[in-house]
């Protein structure tokens, strides 16, 4: 299916309004993370990477600092990161396990690494920085996701370790915001507990 280009708009282009959408308040309403190894093909084609990227970046950014940056990691890649972070799985502190999450990696077509890269800033505090790169990685699910394909944002041990920062390419002051792995659900997912509202809303007049 052909779907119509993405707008384009210059700086101080007056954008338009949005318009209600009942199709997107379905996407909303029924979206869930998808289980990262049960990730199949088909996934994005590279104009579809292109659209997501474009999207993800398109997120909140308090002193427009881009604060962060995404990595597009292909299957080659993941099977030698995988590779290189098994010797690192057998001294974590539940090895099997730790060997075990490394197949998330390398079981979906396309995975996005969202890296945090905070700006020195007098004005913008580092949170709000790397708010900002949780962000792209939600925005990055969402155009997924409008696309037709499932998505699971993750991090798991080896994006605290400090022996796998340099496996992964992260430089001193960055810090890995997730992994988002993209492709496609062979069985619909299940709905999961969803907290009350009453109990984590309020109102005040």
């Amino acid at each position: 299916m052909t779907r119509p280009a993405l707008p384009r708009f210059a700086l101080g282009d007056p954008l338009p309004a949005p318009a209600a959408s009942d199709e997107l308040r379905l996407r909303l309403a029924t979206r869930r993370s998808a289980p990262a190894q049960a990730l199949i093909a088909p996934g994005p084609s590279p104009e579809e990477i292109e659209e997501i990227l474009t999207l993800g970046a398109r997120s909140p950014d308090h002193g427009k600092l881009f604060p962060w940056r995404m990595v597009v990691l292909g299957p080659q890649t993941r099977a030698e990161l995988a590779e290189a972070l098994t010797p690192l799985a057998a001294i974590q502190p539940e090895p099997n396990k730790a060997k075990a999450v490394l197949n998330k990696l390398t079981a979906a077509p396309v995975t996005i690494m969202v890296i945090s890269a905070p700006v020195p800033s007098q004005k913008v505090p580092e949170w709000e920085q790397q708010l900002s790169a949780g962000a792209v990685c939600m925005n990055l699910e969402h155009a997924a996701n409008a696309l037709g394909y499932a998505s699971s944002w993750i991090t798991d041990w080896y994006s605290y370790d400090p022996q796998a920062q340099d496996i992964l390419d992260v430089e001193g002051g960055e810090q890995v915001a997730g992994f988002i792995h993209i492709g496609t659900l062979a069985e619909a997912p299940l709905e999961r507990p969803r907290p009350e509202l009453a109990d984590k809303v309020t109102y005040r007049p």
